[in-house]
């Protein structure tokens, strides 16, 4: 059993600095928007991430995971789908060729130096014939020189491979 104290008469309780600063180690949140790719072949599109921070050099590929990215401030998720098809493989597509809403995640990982609160929201475009064309990337995607494959469902079921939507 914890002692309880009694509030003092006509004094505030005041909080140690610590506790009163708002979120102090809560992790920043992340609006993401992803893409199921999905060919006339009925495969998937994924990326395989490579690196977990700037300071280590690209590796053997970590995990596989879906082409898409963070939402810009007053950007709309379907808008922001689009536009990440267009730099990440440059596909144009338009916002009515998306499916979905189709799934919701939330996800708290440790990425580039900061614990990340991801909430990402997933599309599906689909019968996609395109060829990959990554020169619209990012920086730090181009850093990271991120292979990609299209992966049918019994590949991805059999892999031992990490994938992470």
């Amino acid at each position: 059993m914890t002692a309880r104290s009694e509030p003092t008469q006509g004094h505030p309780a005041t909080l140690d600095p610590y506790f009163s600063s708002p979120d102090r180690h809560a992790p920043a949140v992340r609006t993401a928007s992803r893409v199921l790719v999905i060919d006339r072949d009925q495969r998937v599109l994924l990326f395989g991430a490579r690196i977990v921070d700037l300071d280590t050099p690209p590796a053997e590929v970590l995990f596989w995971y879906t082409p898409g990215g963070g939402v810009d401030p007053g950007e709309p998720l379907r808008a922001a789908a689009v536009r990440e098809l267009a730099e990440e493989i440059g596909l144009v597509v338009g916002a009515a060729d998306l499916e979905g809403p189709v799934w919701f995640r939330r996800s708290v990982d440790h990425f580039l130096g900061k614990d990340m609160d991801s909430r990402e929201t997933f599309f599906v475009l689909r019968d996609v014939e395109h060829v990959i064309d990554v020169s619209g990337q990012t920086e730090i995607e181009l850093f990271e020189d991120q292979p990609f494959r299209w992966w049918t469902l019994e590949e991805i079921a059999s892999s031992r491979e990490i994938f992470a939507p």
